[in-house]
C-alpha cells in the first residue's frame, strides 16, 4: 500500500479572500469583532474558485456587485498565536454603485478616504493591499 503524499503532513490553515473595493478616492472597510478594520470577503469554501468566493462574500455582507479583477497581495495573517488565514486580496471593479449594507457579520462599515487608511487599527496586509490597488488604477490618497 502506498503511503499517503508527503503534503498531507503539511500544516493547513483557511483561505480568505479579501477585496479591494474603491469609490469616489474612498475604499469600503468592515470593522470585525477584534475592532480592526479589514476588506470585506470571507472564507473560500470547496468547489468554488477564490474569484466565486469574493462575489459571493460581498455580496452577503455588503450588498455589493463586485468583479475581482487580479490577485494584488497574498500574506498569512495570523490571527491569534494558534490561528492563522492566507489571505488572498483581489481588487475589484465595482460595475454598478449600489448603496452597501451591513450584515450581521461586523459591527461596522465605512467608506474610508485613502489618505486616512493609514492611521486605522488594521492589518499591515490590508493597508498593503489598498494602497497596491489604489496605485493601479491610478487613485491617489
Amino acid at each position: 500500500m502506498d503511503a499517503p503524499p508527503s503534503d498531507n503532513n503539511a500544516y493547513r490553515f483557511p483561505v480568505s479572500v479579501k477585496g479591494v473595493v474603491i469609490r469616489d478616492g474612498a475604499v469600503i472597510l468592515v470593522r470585525n469583532s477584534r475592532d480592526e478594520w479589514e476588506l470585506p470577503g470571507g472564507k473560500l469554501e470547496l468547489c468554488e474558485t477564490p474569484a466565486e468566493c469574493l462575489t459571493r462574500e460581498i455580496e452577503e455582507e455588503l450588498g455589493l456587485d463586485v468583479r475581482p479583477r487580479e490577485i494584488i497581495d497574498s500574506w498569512v495573517y495570523s490571527i491569534a498565536s494558534d490561528v492563522h488565514v492566507l489571505v488572498v486580496a483581489y481588487g475589484c471593479a465595482e460595475p454598478s454603485r449600489g448603496n452597501p449594507v451591513l450584515s450581521d457579520e461586523h459591527t461596522e462599515m465605512r467608506w474610508v478616504p485613502l489618505e486616512d487608511v493609514g492611521g486605522l487599527n488594521m492589518p499591515a496586509g490590508y493597508k498593503r493591499a489598498i494602497e497596491s490597488w489604489s496605485a493601479q488604477i491610478g487613485v491617489g490618497g
